[in-house]
């Protein structure tokens, strides 16, 4: 079982998609209050070798003598990816090892102020990184970030990194009523993407139940408002989770597993990721797809979000 590989999982945006996980659960810059991977539990812009980089390569190495090669290899997982110190190089390594593969880095964006971090995502051929909010008070509310981030450096360091960067960046914008779709905030948002001028955005909402309660999903509706506003023609509206299950990725065995585990008993997705020996990002995928469909239903609960079969 590899400990910093998970999947390849069903990925809405990028097929059969291979993760690799640079830090541990939950290390990141930002503690988004949408996170379905819950509180981030250590705060910080400390960038260093938060798992060993040979371990890394060895499950890599590994992997790719036994499977046939995905889509794309993603960074992504449970904590910002940035935050590894190494990531440049594990990049370089798979560019060198597997030239055919793309790859693709999932990132919230606040560490490409630094040109150091912007030079290690350059041979990437898709960076996701995301902007959910372009006035202080709503990044703060909504991203909850730690205290060294500026807001003016992060958008410049993504604008920074678009005018050095040959691959395809999308900027995805997770909407959540009542916290970032005022006129004041999206004619913010609207001036930032001006800026940055990436190559795509990628309207979201929340898809899972977030790391605070009282957060809801913004209607289709509005997010086909927010995209004429922001332009029709350079916004995308992510699908819907339920579809997931039509990529080729999708396991039937996995979907079962979760099924009969949590019949007997609800479970976080942190307890599935343990009983079933997988990624928490591999578990919330089918998590969102069971949950779309009626299958499954969330409660929210002292330790966390809850998972149970749903009453008949």
């Amino acid at each position: 079982m590899y400990q910093h590989l998970f999947g390849p999982v069903p990925s809405r945006r990028l097929g059969m998609s291979l993760g690799v996980d640079l830090v541990t659960h939950k290390i990141c810059s930002l503690d988004c209050i949408y996170c379905e991977c819950g509180r981030t539990t250590e705060l910080t812009v400390e960038r260093k070798e938060y798992v060993p980089h040979d371990a890394v390569i060895k499950e890599l190495d590994d992997y790719f003598k036994q499977n046939p090669d995905p889509d794309y290899i993603t960074f992504s997982g449970s904590g910002e990816p940035t935050l590894s110190a190494r990531i440049g190089d594990v990049i370089a390594w798979i560019k060198d090892k597997k030239p055919g593969v793309s790859i693709a880095v999932l990132t919230n964006g606040t560490l490409l102020c630094h040109k150091e971090v912007r030079e290690a995502l350059l041979p990437a051929d898709l960076v996701m990184p995301s902007l959910d909010a372009a006035l202080v008070s709503s990044f703060q509310k909504i991203n909850r970030p730690c205290a060294k981030i500026n807001l003016d450096h992060y958008i410049k360091g993504i604008a920074d990194f678009q005018k050095a960067y040959t691959g395809k960046l999308a900027l995805e914008i997770l909407i959540l009523p009542g916290v970032n779709d005022s006129r004041e905030d999206l004619t913010a948002l609207k001036q930032a993407c001006d800026t940055i001028l990436p190559d795509v955005i990628q309207l979201n909402t929340l898809d899972r139940p977030g790391a605070v309660s009282d957060i809801s999903a913004a209607t289709h509706e509005k997010l086909l408002e927010i995209q004429n506003f922001l332009g029709k023609d350079r916004v995308e509206i992510i699908a819907a989770a339920a579809q997931r299950r039509e990529t080729k990725a999708y396991r039937n065995d996995m979907e079962s597993a979760i099924l009969e585990t949590i019949h007997r008993r609800p479970c976080t997705p942190e307890d599935l990721a343990s009983i079933l020996g997988t990624h928490i990002n591999d578990i919330n995928k089918y998590l969102s797809v069971l949950e779309g469909e009626g299958t499954i239903e969330s409660m929210r609960q002292d330790r966390g979000v809850f998972y149970q079969t749903c009453k008949k």
